[in-house]
Formats: structure tokens, sequence, C-alpha cells
């Protein structure tokens, strides 16, 4: 049986450390900033996450790029020159094109490598849920499974992967479309902050509003009570917006409430950050359903 490798997309917000431990490959996704473009390296090595955060609070415009079929052929055709195989995991299709122009470039390359498989899992994920959802993945990989055996899984374990995002400015819900011009207006004026998730269909759903940012941050954590399976042996990530301090609150309630076995904080890339903004808090986790 070929070895096989896993490729993913920087929209999955892991850390280089984590990237090395579960031997993944992330492409670097593309963001225009105020007008200039950038890679999304993990380690920053375009712009560092405070300084894009800094830009948005001062009013620069962020927009992202999918990646295209030829830069997802680029990245795996060493791989398969070498008889590897390839599992792409990739960005919600209900987010971005990304998944779907990564099974474009998967049946370009089997045409010119038809002794190689090239497998593409439309991961339904963003940010850190794509990077907890490649987390298990590589897991089932490292334990032995074949090529199909981990697809397969994967295919199983996505609609369990549970996102649940708040945002503390909903202007840049507004320019995405979440939300209209006059509920961002009054929202903001009344302190009310949404508590949103990702559905089946990878879409990011309002799904309730609260008054305040605390209580934002704890609606999160009831909706994991609802639905975490088997808590205490989970590894749960935690993705902020530059707001360490809110995202370690969650992490503290998380801990409080369920006792996980791990628990992850890392930021928002660009990504992701650039339609949610400063001040987003999300968390993840696998549940019953999404």
């Amino acid at each position: 049986m070929a070895e096989f490798a896993i490729l993913t997309d920087s929209c999955c917000d892991l850390s280089p450390d984590l990237i090395e431990e579960l031997e993944l490959e992330v492409f670097p996704m593309t963001f225009v900033f105020d007008g200039n473009a950038y890679r999304n390296y993990p380690d920053d090595r375009e712009m560092d996450n405070h300084r894009f955060y800094e830009g948005l609070r001062g009013g620069a415009l962020a927009t992202t790029m999918a990646v295209n079929p030829a830069e997802w052929s680029d990245m795996a055709r060493p791989h398969l020159e070498a008889g590897r195989d390839v599992l792409i995991l990739a960005f919600s299709s209900g987010l971005s094109v990304t998944a779907g122009n990564a099974r474009l470039a998967a049946q370009e390359l089997h045409e010119a490598f038809p002794d190689r498989r090239v497998e593409v899992v439309d991961s339904l994920c963003a940010s850190m849920g794509e990077g907890l959802f490649c987390y298990h993945v590589a897991k089932k990989r490292r334990a032995g499974a074949t090529l199909e055996e981990t697809r397969r899984y994967a295919e199983e374990l996505k609609l369990r992967l549970c996102h649940w995002f708040t945002v503390d400015d909903l202007h840049f819900l507004k320019r995405g479309g979440r939300v209209s011009s006059t509920a961002a207006v009054l929202g903001t004026m009344l302190q009310i902050k949404p508590v949103l998730h990702v559905d089946d269909e990878g879409h990011l759903i309002p799904v309730s509003k609260v008054r305040g940012r605390k209580a934002s941050l704890n609606a999160m954590v009831t909706e994991m009570m609802k639905t975490a399976v088997d808590p205490a042996h989970q590894t749960v990530f935690i993705s902020h917006g530059d707001c360490l301090e809110d995202a370690q609150y969650v992490a503290d309630r998380v801990r409080e409430e369920l006792h996980p076995e791990r628990i992850v904080l890392h930021p928002i890339g660009p990504v992701i950050g650039a339609h949610s903004g400063p001040g987003t808090v999300a968390l993840f986790f696998l549940g019953t359903k999404r």
C-alpha cells in the first residue's frame, strides 16, 4: 500500500508545531490587505496576526482568494511523482470555491498519474474547525488507516465537527451580508452579540442573539454542553481574532464544565478574520450533531 500525503489550506489556522506534529502540508492562501497581496503562511512570515487585526481596527480593508486548481496541482504533484497518493482536506464549499478547485485539480492529476490516487474531502469546516478536522483525520492515518479508510472516516466525521462563533463587531458581518445594516447599527448600540455556527452545508449561520460580550462567550460553552460527545476525552480547539483574554475565558469555562483532555488556543488567520473581524472567538469540538 502506497504511503499517502495529507494536504490542506491555511484556513485551518493550525500552528506550525501542530502542522509538524500531524505531518500535514498546508497551502498558504492569499489575502489582500490595504491593497497589497500577502500569503497566509502558518508562521505569519508575511504578516503578523496582531498587525493584521490592528489594521482592520484602523479601517484597512481585507479580502481573500481561494486556492485555485493550478495551486492544488502544484502542491500535490511532487507527492505523486514520488509514488505517494494524496488526500486533500479542503476549506468548506459553503464559504469558498477552494474545495471545488481541489476536485478540478484531482481530475487533471488523475489523467497525468493514472496509477496514483488524489482524493478530495470537502471538510465543510472553517478556521480551527477545519484544523480540528485535520487533527482527527491525521490521527486516523497515524493509527495505520489506508487512504480509503481515512477518506471514509473523514466523510463520516465532518458533520460531527461543531463550530460555535461569536463576534464583537457586527459591521464585519454586515459587510459580508450576514446581517443587515440596520441590525448592525442597532446591535452595536444595544450591545447585541450574535452567536453563530457552521451548518451541515458549511455555511456560517446566525443562531441566536444575546446582550453583552460575556453572555455570548458563555452561550458557546452552553452549546457545547448540549451536544459534546465524551468531552473528558476530547481535544478542543479555540480560535480568536486578536482577543486572547476572551478566548482564555472560554477555555477556562470549558475546563470547569467539561474537563476536556486537551485545549488548544490559536489566532484566527486572515482568511476568516477578514470576514469576521477582530474580537471574534470560536469554539470547536466533536458533538452528536453540528
